[in-house]
């Protein structure tokens, strides 16, 4: 559910800046996340702490664009959005007992600890490298390159970045080992 209505917010926002420009897109990004949240909480009756980091950031950066009429703060939230998530993921190699990924996917894959490791990294540099991208396209590239790059682009690479990780996963993964090893068993004539 909820990557449904990022996707869609993201929609809303690429509509509202073909139609009306970036600052109308801003303030409907704006809007958008923070319903998001509401939304949230009424489904839960509790608080997601990083779509309140998001959307704080939204509301700062989405506030500093309308207010200064500059793009470039609201040019700057993806990039702050992938380092935060990199920096989610460090902290938690640095102070936790296992990688973050495995956290979040431990309970239905089983993979060795290093190949944990392994794409704990990967997002680590995966979430640096968008953000990375993302400013060359803000600067570099106008802002229309940028509002279609920002759906179509960042939404692109982490589609093909999920797929790769579930390609390395499948190959690692404890139980299709073992399926394996038990399909390559000779059989005994019972």
């Amino acid at each position: 559910m909820k990557l449904l209505l990022d996707f869609v917010i993201i929609a809303l926002f690429f509509i509202s800046y073909k139609l009306y420009g970036m600052y109308v897109a801003v303030a409907v990004a704006m809007v958008g996340y923070a319903l998001q949240v509401i939304i949230h909480w009424l489904r839960h009756r509790s608080w997601d702490k990083v779509q309140l980091a998001t959307l704080a950031l939204i509301l700062l950066l989405g506030g500093a664009t309308l207010l200064f009429h500059n793009e470039t703060f609201f040019k700057w939230k993806p990039t702050v959005v992938y380092w935060l998530f990199a920096a989610i993921f460090i902290g938690n190699q640095l102070l936790g007992k296992e990688p973050l990924i495995k956290r979040l996917l431990g309970k239905n894959i089983q993979l060795p600890e290093n190949i944990w490791l392994h794409l704990s990294y990967s997002w680590i540099i995966f979430f640096i490298g968008l953000g990375i991208l993302n400013l060359i396209v803000a600067y570099y590239y106008s802002t229309d390159a940028w509002v279609n790059f920002k759906l179509f682009g960042c939404l692109g690479i982490t589609v093909v970045f999920i797929v790769l990780q579930a390609l390395y996963m499948g190959k690692y993964s404890i139980e299709n080992k073992e399926e394996t090893k038990d399909s390559t068993l000779p059989k005994s004539d019972s």
